[in-house]
């Protein structure tokens, strides 16, 4: 068997190395063009038997601000009721990470770790999507369980690369899926579907200095066992 060209590898480690979950975008529109270039290339996601079993359901314009405006009054009277079940716990070197991220956001804003109020209206940036001017709503089909799900994370991970190849952000958002009956109420979404997550995205704010932060990956020893 011919090997394949190094530059093809190259290319796809440098759209993963340069990846990155905005947190702050530019209010300008994608093209619908690109917004179709990008989920078709997102179709070719490989999935158990070829299930396929993502839906996804993208905002723009108008329908972006009626969401944000209707979830910031849901979530003030509503608890969080997810679809799927959120992690139990952080612990050990998990929680390391989830630290050393929350502390970078934080630190990039200079929000200090002792000041409550302000990491509160930071959380809740999430639910304006960082101002993006897009959202994709990702849901699974329930009678697929938890393979379902594993699926829509291979096609937020080619959706997440493919937005990086056209130049632009994007902030996958388990946060949004934390009102999944609201979700499902708003964009009249079945009940056999389940919200998997939201991915905000659009054009980045390259100088706000929230994205100007990377976060670390482990070392190949913590994540791979090879054996001979």
């Amino acid at each position: 068997m011919t090997a394949q060209p190094d530059s093809r590898f190259d290319v796809l480690s440098e759209i993963l190395d340069e990846r990155w979950t905005c947190r702050q975008f530019l209010p300008e529109p994608v093209p619908t063009a690109d917004i179709e270039r990008l989920l078709t290339l997102a179709q070719r996601t490989p999935s158990w038997c070829n299930t396929q079993p993502w839906q996804v359901i993208v905002t723009s314009g108008e329908e972006t601000s009626r969401f944000t405006n209707a979830l910031a009054e849901h979530l003030l009277v509503h608890p969080q009721a997810p679809d799927l079940e959120f992690p139990a716990a952080y612990t050990g070197r998990y929680q390391a990470r989830r630290r050393e991220c929350g502390f970078q956001l934080y630190d990039s804003v200079g929000i200090t770790r002792d000041d409550p109020e302000q990491r509160l209206t930071q959380m809740l940036r999430n639910f304006e999507l960082f101002d993006a001017p897009h959202v994709a709503i990702v849901t699974t089909e329930a009678d697929l369980g938890v393979y379902g799900a594993v699926d829509c994370g291979l096609w937020v991970s080619t959706f997440l690369l493919g937005a990086q190849a056209l130049g632009l952000g994007a902030a996958p958002q388990a946060a949004l899926a934390g009102y999944a009956p609201f979700l499902r109420e708003h964009f009249d979404i079945p009940e056999n579907r389940q919200v998997v997550l939201g991915i905000s995205f659009g054009y980045a704010d390259t100088e706000h200095p929230i994205n100007q932060f990377r976060t670390s990956r482990a070392p190949l020893d913590q994540a791979a066992t090879l054996l001979a």
